[in-house]
């Protein structure tokens, strides 16, 4: 008959049978399937690795528009917008009627108009008008002009003349014409009393085509 002592010693505690168990059961997975794994940080990585040339520690492409883009020479500047109606058959069609005026800054300038149903498209076709009309002015070292100038466009009269030292003197779209042309030192002044942005614009220049460079 086993003593109390006997079967003490031939009773194998529970966890010691569990970590028996455990070992077994990892030593018989293959060392392949295991591999170096990581340990599980809580953050996924898998699309990190289906990333293309824009991922981490890679170049991103070229951006659409950007610097593929070459900027323009001109300065340009819109000096009147508005909307205009046509009466049709079924209806008023509107469009947009657009002035605008560009210019190199070193004596080159020009006044366009466009007229579309879209701005963008008014815009783009006054800034081509406005480069087929150009002119390019004949300026002193101080980039001023010769003499006086005058001219009539419309119900618009407008005069232009030197005056050292004063910088630029004009308003209305006149000084926007004389900015863009890279003029300076000169006074504008509007003789008449007319109002309109584009008919002033047009008579500065057909002021300015007196000191222009003939073709």
């Amino acid at each position: 008959m086993a003593t109390q002592s006997d079967m003490t010693a031939e009773i194998i505690p529970t966890a010691v049978i569990a970590d028996e168990h455990a070992a077994a059961v990892v030593a018989a997975i293959p060392a392949a399937a295991v591999g170096d794994r990581k340990p599980f940080t809580g953050r996924s990585t898998g699309n990190r690795d289906r990333r293309g040339p824009g991922g981490p520690g890679g170049s991103r492409g070229p951006r659409r528009g950007g610097n593929d883009r070459e900027r323009s020479e001109f300065a340009q500047k819109l000096i009147g917008i508005r909307r205009v109606a046509r009466v049709m058959a079924g209806g008023r069609r509107f469009n947009f009627s657009v002035a605008i005026v560009i210019g190199d800054k070193k004596g080159r300038v020009g006044v366009g108009m466009g007229k579309a149903a879209d701005t963008q498209l008014a815009i783009e076709k006054a800034t081509r008008d406005a480069k087929r009309s150009m002119i390019t002015l004949e300026l002193t070292k101080n980039r001023s002009i010769k003499h006086n100038v005058e001219a009539k466009y419309c119900a618009s009269v407008i005069g232009i003349r030197p005056s050292p030292g004063r910088g630029l003197v004009a308003g209305s779209s006149v000084r926007t014409v004389l900015e863009l042309a890279g003029v300076s030192d000169v006074t504008a002044k509007l003789l008449s009393r007319s109002k309109n942005s584009v008919n002033n614009a047009r008579a500065a220049i057909d002021a300015l085509r007196q000191v222009a460079i003939s073709k």
